[in-house]
């Protein structure tokens, strides 16, 4: 099914009309059987990364023309500029993997509703739903206003797209904020009462229970519906069993080599991994975000080294390629050839969509977020216990005045959230997650600039600010989808 294309102008695929509407949307295939709707689900999946959020974030640093050149589209991303086109980490690119993924879970409902596959439909419709969902949110977080619990969210969303399309040129409506988050919740909760454990080959690159608890989870620290969070996150281990399947940076993992952890990181067999999406990417080579001038530099580098608010530093695996090009070393690269005699291909990277780490964090993000310090302190030490290796419970055990000190916040509340977040920050560089937190806790970003005389200044996008939304593809109103304001 890989070569299932729905063509609107959301995907900006260019085809002839009368061939279009002359054949079949479906690969010229009836999804007429379970096996061929098992088989489109692979594909409801983006196939692209969102690491570009990392070079908009403070993750990134100007680690100046020493050792780096500047390309595109890191420079603009960098200054929360729109990169052109739909090239190599855009967002654009990204856009088009998130609605290429919701055709492809459209198709697969539509087939299954059209057959009336009976119970062995259940299972993938409510993976297709919950794919959807995904999809769906992880577009609105990136082009569309920040959802505010409790608020109005009369902003633009995107278009939600609930079947499959008919026509050359679909036209949308992006709905508001509120409408999005509406119908994604709709999906999410109707696709989880559908699932079943072991329905699938290999159950880590599809939304099995597990997976959709930790997707709920998070969807759920968006909406600040805090109790939520908590029930979806503990129902992942309901034995509180979360140690034993977060990464063991202190224990297995502990005596590898950096190329072995990179390896590990996003295996399958690995009980930490959730969900994971085979992704095309040149983010993590040398001539994509690795070596540009704008990255992890030796800044960036120093604080995911440095003391943590459990007073020693979580093991990391920063690498370089010549300093101060510094990466986090997370993604082992998977390089398919298309043609042997010019050594052309494609890199692809396994991306861990969910982890065990993230999800008991958003538990303790919602436990803060409830007041209840002693069972957040609990999940941070977790955490902190896997990454630490001479971690001692008398002296490295967080504290509500520990993080006060540490962080220089006088109210309970706000130290424990931004211990938190710093923790966040260095567990999860390199993994998209630190935009996330950006975004729902309304914080600044702030980036350096080093001029030619070796002369720092830097620039900020505040709160608010119409950049924090990324850009759609101008195509987009070809369909009549309006642009985001600038």
């Amino acid at each position: 099914m890989k070569h299932l294309i729905i063509y609107s102008s959301l995907l900006l695929t260019l085809v002839s009309c009368k061939k279009y509407l002359n054949e079949n949307p479906d690969n010229r295939t009836d999804i007429n059987t379970i096996d061929r709707v098992a088989q489109l689900l692979v594909t409801a999946y983006p196939d692209r990364t969102y690491l570009f959020n990392e070079t908009a974030s403070d993750n990134s640093e100007d680690r100046t023309t020493i050792a780096s050149k500047e390309a595109q589209p890191f420079t603009d991303l960098y200054f929360w500029r729109d990169p052109e086109g739909t090239g190599d980490c855009t967002p654009a690119e990204y856009w088009l993997a998130c609605y290429r993924a919701i055709a492809s879970a459209n198709h697969a409902l539509d087939a299954i509703e059209t057959n009336n596959f009976g119970d062995k439909g259940l299972t993938y419709k409510g993976e297709a739903l919950i794919a959807r969902a995904y999809a769906h949110h992880m577009l609105a977080m990136h082009f569309a206003a920040p959802y505010v619990p409790g608020g109005p969210n009369e902003s633009m969303g995107i278009p939600y797209v609930d079947k499959p399309e008919d026509v050359v040129f679909q036209q949308y409506d992006r709905g508001t904020v509120q409408s999005v988050y509406e119908n994604i919740e709709q999906d999410l909760t109707e696709g989880m009462k559908l699932l079943k454990p072991g329905s699938w080959e290999v159950p880590k690159y599809h939304f099995t229970p597990q997976a959709a608890h930790a997707f709920a989870a998070r969807f759920y620290l968006f909406k600040g519906d805090w109790d939520k969070v908590i029930e979806q996150v503990s129902a992942l281990f309901p034995e509180n069993n979360f140690y034993d399947n977060l990464h063991q940076y202190a224990g297995d993992l502990w005596s590898l080599s950096g190329d072995q952890i990179v390896q590990e990181n996003t295996k399958a067999e690995r009980p930490f991994n959730l969900l994971l999406a085979n992704t095309q990417s040149i983010y993590q080579r040398k001539e994509g975000a690795g070596a540009n001038r704008y990255g992890f530099g030796e800044k960036v580098k120093n604080e995911g080294n440095g003391t943590t608010v459990f007073g020693l530093p979580f093991r990391t695996n920063f690498r370089n390629f010549d300093e101060p090009n510094w990466t986090p070393g997370k993604y082992q690269e998977f390089f398919y050839t298309t043609n042997i005699a010019q050594g052309t291909g494609i890199p692809y990277i396994m991306m861990p969509l969910f982890t065990v780490d993230e999800a008991l964090m958003n538990r303790a993000e919602a436990y803060i977020q409830k007041a209840n310090y002693p069972l957040a302190i609990a999940d941070l030490n977790e955490l902190a216990r896997a990454r630490i290796r001479t971690y001692d419970p008398a002296k490295n055990g967080l504290t509500v005045v520990k993080a006060k000190t540490f962080t220089g916040k006088t109210d309970d509340k706000q130290a424990m959230l931004a211990a938190l977040l710093d923790t966040k920050k260095r567990a999860f560089i390199m993994e998209g997650i630190r935009w996330m937190d950006i975004l729902r806790n309304n914080l600044t970003v702030k980036h350096n600039q080093i001029d030619q005389r070796g002369t720092e200044t830097f620039i900020e996008l505040p709160s608010g600010d119409p950049r924090r939304v990324f850009q759609l593809p101008k195509e987009v109103t070809t369909s009549g989808v309006p642009l985001n304001p600038r």
